[in-house]
């Protein structure tokens, strides 16, 4: 039990070597008004003069103060030739650089708080880090704050006292530290400022500890008894009642070991039935005790947070990568894992599966099935053509003899009309998939190849290549597209087996226009009609006027006769039969196409064109510098890992039989 405090300590100065401390250590926090005897409290647990002294805010930085038992000077000279005095204290601030004298010791602490908080009485959370070697102490570690106060003094910022409130809370949150509250015994307990803190962050009372200071200040025939019974404020973990020196001892710098002394025939005779659970000694004992115990109790959370922490930051230095020694090899490693990724994710093998939304191969699909697949279903093989304009067609295609049957050639120049409509959604459906090929690059960037981060030059020279290499392939494969739509509007194949036959077609609009049996003279008529109508627009004009032939107006909408209505609707019949082959075909062949000309291509030489385009010698250099801000991580990371494996093997000196 007694290595238990030496091994915190020895964890503490593991971690603040490296300016943090990233385990919450178990340890003593003292909290008090000012001139609780706060101060007094301490020296006495230390027994010599060492802490500054003076009114106002005196400790204005917390104090880390380590209390470390060693045997008297006789017994350590004749075993080593360490430190040649009974009593010396050391600094983390002053490296190897060791005090003998209390009194410069109190100079530092003065000079080190100028240095960090100002002269302004200004506090700072900073802390001071003082152990202490004495054959006359217990292995304690204590945490000096600064004491509770309520109004500006002086240069002291307005709002001191929630920025005193603030420090204290910070400290005393933390669930493995005990919580010594010091209460002076002329006041009243109900008021105490530290323990009012102490109930905000331990409301059961488990980890504090009550000193009630100045028991010789009370006034006469009053006493601290029920006070320190626990019958007005009752606390988990005991009262004790000390006699702080006087400003007068001070000043006539009586020893403290006569000061004891005289606390012991004082609590003698105000509090008989209490002196052997009162007093500086015993508090000694009981903090030492307490700490003990409650590092027992800690230790178990504290090896499983100390082996916890160390596979995390073996991750993170994982993560960061060694130096670059070998740079031709780095680079082959980094853009052969690159192009590997990129593949991968291409074809849904990567490890880094995005849940969120679709990506790579997958959402290469949804474009071709979902996006492009749906954009051609939504198109009408007629969309645009209205009657009148399939008439016109079929007369402009006759020239200027009247057409017996439906002329083939207005069917094919109304089809591809239609089929060129295919090309705007094909173009589109390659641009989609080019922008997805784009996105790959910034996916692999960011989840697969972490080496990248890395080194900033590669990963931009590496993004760059393979948008050259896109960009290139984006005019080929559109191009080829193009050639798809142009080679359907080509040759417009009639005799292709799923296209309905003309006779077919002519055939079943006639069986449906039929009509009675005198549908045929019913016809007859209108031609005689038309006749008719024609002869008198182009009668012989009447004397003395002329008639230009070309100002005759065109209609624009009129309604069809029976003939007219027929040809059109085989037209039209026979477009959509035509319009749905080759809609087929397009939707069949463009995917194919991009998936050749563009992602395949992609694919096959995104490996080499990284290599011939990075990999020369002149680029190395360049290319694998890396970040200052890694470089930094990767020192700080290793340090702190080498922390916490000195921590784990500390922890493990422990064995379990000395915990008990």
């Amino acid at each position: 039990m007694e290595t238990l405090i030496p091994t915190i300590n020895r964890l503490q100065e593991v971690f603040l070597t490296l300016g943090a401390e990233i385990i919450q250590l178990p340890q003593i926090v003292v909290v008090g008004s000012q001139s609780s005897g706060k101060s007094s409290v301490l020296e006495s647990l230390v027994g010599r003069d060492f802490l500054p002294r003076g009114s106002g805010i005196v400790t204005r930085r917390p104090l880390v103060l380590q209390l470390v038992n060693v045997p008297p000077l006789q017994e350590r000279l004749k075993i080593e030739n360490g430190v040649k005095a009974e009593e010396w204290g050391t600094f983390l601030h002053c490296k190897n650089q060791i005090f003998t004298d209390f009194q410069e010791i109190r100079r530092e602490i003065e000079a080190e708080t100028e240095r960090g908080s100002g002269d302004n009485k200004g506090i700072s959370p900073e802390p001071i880090y003082l152990k202490i070697f004495s054959p006359k102490v217990l292995n304690l570690t204590l945490v000096d704050l600064p004491g509770i106060t309520k109004v500006p003094v002086g240069d002291q910022p307005k709002d001191i006292e929630a920025q005193v409130q603030e420090m204290i809370l910070s400290f005393i949150s933390n669930p493995n530290c005990l919580i010594l509250a010091v209460s002076p015994a002329n006041s009243d307990l109900a008021t105490s400022d530290a323990l009012k803190l102490a109930r905000e962050v331990d409301p059961d009372g488990r980890r504090t500890l009550l000193v009630v200071s100045k028991l010789d200040l009370m006034d006469a025939g009053t006493d601290a008894l029920e006070v320190l019974l626990g019958r007005v404020i009752p606390v988990r973990l005991g009262i004790i009642g000390v006699v702080n020196r006087s400003q007068y001892d001070i000043n006539t710098q009586k020893s403290l070991e006569d000061s004891m002394k005289d606390e012991q025939a004082f609590l003698q005779r105000h509090y008989p039935s209490l002196v052997s659970r009162a007093g500086s000694r015993y508090l000694a004992k009981t903090l030492s005790r307490l700490l003990m115990h409650h590092i027992r109790d800690c230790l178990p959370d504290l090896k499983t947070r100390v082996t916890v922490l160390s596979a995390q930051y073996q991750a993170r230095l994982n993560s960061y990568g060694q130096p670059v020694e070998d740079h031709s090899a780095t680079l082959l490693q980094i853009v052969t894992k690159f192009a590997s990724d990129y593949c991968n994710t291409i074809e849904g093998t990567a490890r880094h599966i995005q849940t969120s939304e679709l990506c790579g191969g997958a959402r290469i699909c949804y474009i071709f099935h979902e996006t492009f697949g749906r954009t051609l279903q939504s198109i009408d093989p007629l969309a645009g053509l209205t009657g009148l304009d399939i008439l016109t067609a079929i007369r402009n295609a006759t020239g200027p003899r009247p057409a017996l049957f439906v002329p083939e050639v207005s069917f094919e120049l109304l089809v591809k009309r239609q089929i060129k409509r295919l090309e705007e959604p094909s173009l589109r459906c390659v641009e989609l998939v080019h922008e997805e090929l784009q996105r790959i690059i910034q996916h692999c960037s960011s989840f697969s190849t972490q080496e990248l981060l890395r080194f900033p030059k590669l990963h931009d020279s590496i993004v760059e290549v393979v948008t050259g290499l896109l960009r290139k392939r984006l005019p080929i494969t559109n191009e080829m597209v193009h050639h798809l739509v142009a080679i359907e509007l080509a040759y417009i194949n009639t005799k292709h087996p799923d296209f309905t036959d003309a006779a077919q077609v002519s055939a079943s609009v006639n069986s449906q226009q039929a009509e009675a049996l005198d549908g045929g003279k019913r016809w007859k008529n209108e031609k005689v009609t038309e006749e008719k109508a024609a002869a008198a627009g182009f009668g012989s004009p009447s004397k003395g006027q002329a008639i230009n032939l070309l100002d005759t107006a065109v209609p624009v909408s009129r309604k069809l006769s029976s003939r007219e209505q027929r040809d059109c609707e085989v037209i039209q019949r026979l477009i959509k039969s035509y319009f749905l082959i080759v809609r087929k075909s397009i939707q069949d062949s463009v995917p194919k196409t991009v998936m050749h000309f563009l992602v395949n291509y992609v694919k096959e030489h995104l490996q080499s064109e990284l290599v011939g385009q990075l990999y020369k010698q002149p680029l190395l250099q360049e290319l694998l510098i890396e970040s200052q801000d890694t470089a930094q991580q990767r020192t700080e990371v290793a340090q702190m890992l080498e922390a916490l494996k000195k921590a784990n093997n500390i922890i493990s000196e422990i064995r379990e039989t000395h915990l008990w």
